[in-house]
C-alpha cells in the first residue's frame, strides 16, 4: 500500500513538472511580449514585430550621369534627393524648349512670354534691351537654325533653392533691320555659333514645378 502511494506521488510530481514546463514558459513568454513604457533615459532595441510591419523606406534616387564633373554630379544628386519628382532627361528637354522660347520671345519683343519664363532680374534685362531696340526703330529677324549641344554646366542646392546652369551651343542666323526694312547688321545666309550658359532655378519645396531662368551668360 505504501509502495502504491509512493508511485502515485511520483506520478503526480512528474505531471506537475510537465504542466509547469508548458504553462510556466507560456506565461513567461506572454509577460515578455507586453509592451514596455518608453523611458527616454534608456536605449531600447526596436520591437522585431514593429520592425517587420513598418512601411519600408523609399530607396535612394538613382540618377544616371556620364562624363560630368564631380561637383556637378554631387549637385544633381542633391537636387534629386530633395525633389523626388526631378528627372534629369526631362529637365534637359524642358531647358532646351525654354531656350528656344525665350530667344524667340526676345527677338519678337514678346514681354508676356518672357514674364512667364524668367525671374524678375532677367526679365527686366530683356525688357530694357527690347525698349532700347524699339527706340532705335530696329527689328530682329533672327532664326535659330539648330541646337548642337545641351549640357549641364553646374548644379547646386542651397537650402531649398535648386540652381542648374546649362550650356547651349547653337547655330543662329541674325539679321537686324531698321524702321525702313533695310538690313543694318547680320545675314540670314551665315549662321553664327552661339555658346550660352543659362541658369535655371526652382524652390524644390514649392508646388509650382516650373523652373525659371534667373541668369544668362556667355559660354
Amino acid at each position: 500500500m505504501i509502495f502504491e502511494i509512493i508511485i502515485l506521488a511520483m506520478i503526480a510530481a512528474f505531471l506537475g513538472l510537465r504542466l509547469y514546463s508548458v504553462l510556466g514558459r507560456r506565461a513567461e513568454h506572454e509577460e515578455e511580449s507586453i509592451p514596455q513604457r518608453f523611458d527616454p533615459g534608456e536605449n531600447r532595441a526596436p520591437n522585431p514585430a514593429q520592425t517587420q510591419t513598418a512601411a519600408p523606406m523609399a530607396p535612394p534616387r538613382v540618377v544616371e550621369l556620364e562624363g560630368v564633373m564631380p561637383a556637378v554630379e554631387r549637385g544633381i544628386r542633391e537636387i534629386a534627393e530633395a525633389d523626388r519628382t526631378f528627372d534629369l532627361p526631362s529637365f534637359l528637354e524642358g531647358a532646351k524648349a525654354a531656350y528656344e522660347m525665350v530667344l524667340e520671345a526676345f527677338w519678337k519683343g514678346d514681354r508676356e512670354t518672357l514674364r512667364e519664363l524668367c525671374d524678375d532680374d532677367v526679365y527686366e534685362g530683356f525688357v530694357a534691351a527690347i525698349e532700347a531696340r524699339e527706340a532705335e526703330g530696329h527689328v530682329l529677324e533672327n532664326k535659330l537654325i539648330r541646337i548642337e549641344e545641351t549640357r549641364i554646366h553646374s548644379a547646386s542646392l542651397d537650402n531649398r533653392m535648386a540652381r542648374i546652369a546649362v550650356l547651349f551651343v547653337a547655330d543662329i542666323a541674325a539679321v537686324t533691320r531698321d524702321k525702313d526694312g533695310n538690313v543694318v547688321a547680320g545675314s540670314l545666309d551665315d549662321a553664327i555659333e552661339s555658346r550660352d550658359v543659362w541658369t535655371f532655378s526652382r524652390n524644390v519645396a514649392a508646388r509650382d514645378p516650373n523652373w525659371l531662368l534667373d541668369e544668362t551668360d556667355e559660354g
